[in-house]
C-alpha cells in the first residue's frame, strides 16, 4: 500500500509541462500502477521554446509524453493547452486555469474525483510552475458539497527546485521507490531531448542523487519526497 490508497483509488498528477510528471513523481506513479491505482496525467502547457541550442516541435513533445506515460502505466492523459495564448501566457489565464482544473476536462476533479492530487510544490524555481501551483491549490480548496475536494493533496519539486530554489518547502512524505527506480529511468529516457549531462540537475546522476538522498529517510536506495498540503482519513 503507498500513502493509504488501494486499488481502485484515482490519482491525479497535474504538471506544468510534458516531464515534469516522471522529474517530480515517476517513481511514485510506477509504484502506484504497479499496485492497481488508476493514475491520470494532465499536463498544462506544452510550445516551442529553444533550450540548450535546441526546440522540439509540439507534435515531439507529445510523442515523448504519451511514452513515458505508457511506460509509468498511466491511464488517461491529456496536455490542456498547447501553441496557444493560455500556453504561452499563463499569468494572464490563472482563473481559466484553476476552473480547468476544478472541472474543465475528462481530467478534471469533478470528472475524476480522485482521492489524491499531486501538484508543483511552492517556492519552484520555473514562473510557469509556480502559477500551476497557485492554480492547483486554488482547486482542491475545501468547498462542501459544491465540488470535489481530494482527501490526499502532495506538492513535488523538479531536479532543478532541489538545486537552485531560494527557500524550497520542507517534503516530509517520503515514498520508496527502490523497485520502481528502473521505471522510472525508462520514461525519463523518453524525455532524453530534454535531458543533460553530468553535473547538470536535469542529468540522470543528478536525479539519482536527489533520489538517493531522500532515500536516507528510510533507509532505502531511493526516494521521492513531497510537500504535504492535505493528509486527510
Amino acid at each position: 500500500m503507498t500513502l493509504g490508497l488501494t486499488p481502485g483509488d484515482r490519482v491525479l498528477i497535474v504538471p506544468p509541462h510534458p516531464d515534469d510528471e516522471t522529474l517530480g513523481a515517476g517513481g511514485t506513479i510506477a509504484r502506484l500502477t504497479s499496485q492497481g491505482i488508476e493514475v491520470h496525467v494532465l499536463a498544462v502547457t506544452c510550445y516551442p521554446l529553444p533550450r540548450w541550442g535546441q526546440a522540439a516541435s509540439t507534435e515531439q513533445r507529445r510523442q515523448e509524453f504519451e511514452a513515458a506515460c505508457d511506460v509509468l502505466g498511466v491511464a488517461g492523459r491529456a496536455i490542456a493547452w498547447a501553441d496557444d495564448e493560455r500556453a504561452r501566457h499563463l499569468e494572464a489565464h490563472l482563473s481559466d486555469l484553476v476552473r480547468l482544473i476544478e472541472g474543465g476536462s475528462d481530467l478534471s476533479l469533478d470528472a475524476l474525483r480522485p482521492t489524491a492530487l499531486f501538484m508543483p510544490a511552492a517556492g519552484a524555481v520555473h514562473q510557469e510552475h509556480q502559477l500551476v501551483h497557485r492554480a492547483c491549490y486554488a482547486a482542491a480548496r475545501p468547498s462542501g458539497t459544491a465540488r470535489h475536494s481530494p482527501d490526499i493533496v502532495l506538492g513535488f519539486a523538479g531536479p532543478e527546485d532541489y538545486a537552485w530554489a531560494h527557500s524550497p518547502e520542507q517534503h516530509p512524505v517520503v515514498v520508496d521507490i527502490t523497485e520502481s527506480a528502473a521505471v522510472k529511468e525508462k520514461a525519463l529516457e523518453c524525455y532524453r531531448r530534454e535531458m543533460r549531462d553530468a553535473a547538470h540537475p536535469r542529468s540522470l546522476e543528478r536525479i539519482w542523487a536527489i533520489d538517493a538522498a531522500r532515500a536516507a529517510a528510510l533507509g532505502t536506495e531511493r526516494a521521492e519526497s513531497f510537500a504535504a498540503y492535505r493528509l486527510a482519513w
